[in-house]
């Protein structure tokens, strides 16, 4: 009755004004468009309500009893076997146990109202060792193992030590990755390899390419760890028509509520890995990668685990979290970059990035971080980091920029020769009346105060070379600066004329910015 009155309304006016909207039928219908709203809210809070009331006690006691059901049996099958299993469970303790595990994990998933449906034909362990599921989205997604078999699967160490439901783990014979390892990596790669290329002797092993969970909307990078062992494997697809279904906590409550959640799960061919993917498993993962997209009907994107954590890092840092994502992957392939040394970054973009609004470097936080007024030479080196030419830095400009840009000009011989036109009266200290002159001449701006950034290298009232170069190690965006005023003595003594250049060219600190003319015609002279 609601609905239809709206209706006649809405009709009435339309006609009577065609599409002439004045303030009158404006409040009128934003007062029904209120009223709609607080009904939806009404209607989804009391549904919401009730039903957490009826299926969320009685779907977590189910879960809990099917828990303690299966807890025996997989004690059972793990009996007197070591954490880390050199040998595969088999024998009549496998044959009893699996089939019932089996059947109380589809219980599980039904008890939470869970409805699957299940497309394409599961592979045998000679036809393919190695099963990849995406998009990984939810723990739910555990209901992957349960229709394939339960397969083994790759699972952190410490998982395995949680009462209760670590035996359960341990009895779908995990290949178990140690945090405090060093080798840890290099170890389950070989793990997998040994197992995947065992003939069948071991369970077919479950793998989330993504490496993290996703909002589905796209496929991430796959890590090549099941691709390494070059042989077929079989790609699992997740649908989850439920808008419901996430990893947070509160929408899995929200998820036990609803009466039903559907999804399913679709079993592609057996994919076949060529002689050269077998050689080049990211070959291979991008032919896999792109098979499924397809097959779902969502696009691919570059961005990998790693970029995920950096957009969390991000948000941590008050940046907005679109920031972290700079193709970590890629760029770090190319630069040679390592997590932490990103992640470290991140932090000193955070710094200067705090000022400003949306998260990006204009050229005044800019100069501000480095203490410097805007100059020529400052918008040269800030040009250098915008490769898009936008006016502002994002991440992925800055972490490019400080690889690319700084750190070949930051040697150990740059920072001698800088060091060197420094230090005026060559007594291995740098005061603060020498920086400040050198950096006027550098920037061009004779009334310069450098003061703070001289306070943040000195420890006292002069600066040493280990202080110096602990500093320009540490910063590598003053090294441009650092090697400006030897770019600037380079260029003159190459424009004498040559009966008037010297031999080799040294650092020389002759130069002030009150004095630059006389220092040319003296050198003219000489």
């Amino acid at each position: 009755m609601f609905n239809s009155s709206f209706g006649e309304h809405m009709n009435t006016k339309l006609s009577s004004s065609m599409f002439l909207v004045d303030s009158q039928n404006i409040k009128i219908l934003s007062i029904h468009l209120f009223h709609l709203f607080f009904f939806f809210c009404i209607n989804f809070g009391f549904q919401i309500f009730l039903l957490g009331i009826i299926l969320l006690p009685i779907r977590a006691l189910l879960v809990a009893l099917i828990v303690l059901l299966a807890w025996p049996f997989a004690a059972l099958s793990t009996a007197c076997c070591p954490e880390k299993l050199t040998h595969p469970i088999t024998g009549w303790r496998r044959k009893i146990t699996q089939p019932v595990l089996k059947f109380l994990g589809h219980a599980m998933f039904f008890s939470m109202g869970f409805i699957v449906t299940v497309k394409g034909k599961v592979a045998s362990p000679m036809e393919a060792p190695i099963f990849v599921a995406a998009p990984h989205s939810t723990f739910f997604d555990g209901i992957a193992c349960v229709v394939a078999g339960l397969p083994s699967m790759v699972s952190r160490n410490e998982n395995a030590q949680v009462p209760l439901i670590g035996r359960l783990l341990r009895a779908l014979q995990p290949v178990l990755v140690s945090r405090v390892d060093p080798d840890s990596r290099k170890n389950t790669i070989n793990e997998i390899v040994r197992r995947a290329t065992s003939g069948g002797q071991w369970p077919q092993i479950l793998v989330f390419p993504e490496g993290t969970c996703t909002n589905r909307s796209c496929l991430i990078t796959f890590k090549p760890g099941a691709f390494i062992p070059g042989v077929p494997l079989q790609p699992i697809l997740l649908r989850y028509p439920n808008p419901l279904v996430s990893i947070v906590f509160q929408l899995c409550m929200l998820t036990f509520c609803q009466p039903f959640t559907k999804v399913e799960v679709e079993f592609m061919p057996v994919q076949v890995p060529n002689e050269e993917e077998k050689s080049d498993p990211v070959l291979f993962a991008g032919r896999v990668r792109n098979l499924m997209a397809e097959a779902l009907g969502i696009p691919v994107t570059d961005h990998t685990y790693e970029d995920c954590r950096l957009m969390i890092s991000a948000g941590q840092l008050t940046l907005p979290m679109e920031a972290g994502l700079v193709e970590f992957t890629k760029i770090s392939r190319k630069l040679k970059l390592d997590w932490d040394g990103i992640r470290k970054q991140l932090d000193e973009y955070a710094i200067i990035a705090s000022s400003s609004k949306g998260g990006r470097i204009g050229i005044e936080e800019f100069a501000e971080y480095l203490k410097l007024p805007v100059s020529d030479v400052l918008r040269q080196l800030f040009a250098l980091f915008d490769r898009n030419h936008d006016g502002s830095i994002d991440f992925r400009e800055y972490v490019i920029g400080l690889a690319v840009l700084c750190n070949p000009a930051n040697t150990e011989d740059i920072i001698q020769v800088a060091f060197k036109l420094f230090d005026v009266d060559e007594d291995g200290y740098i005061t603060e009346e020498e920086f400040t002159t050198i950096l006027q001449a550098a920037l061009g701006v004779p009334d310069l105060d450098v003061s703070g950034l001289f306070r943040e290298i000195a420890q006292g009232d002069s600066v040493s070379y280990e202080e110096f170069k602990s500093f320009a190690l540490k910063h590598p965006e003053y090294a441009k600066i650092f090697t400006t005023y030897l770019d600037l003595q380079t260029c003159h003594v190459f424009s004498l004329p040559n009966e008037a250049q010297p031999a080799p060219l040294v650092a020389s600190n002759k130069v002030s910015p009150e004095n630059r003319d006389e220092s040319t015609s003296d050198k003219k002279d000489d």
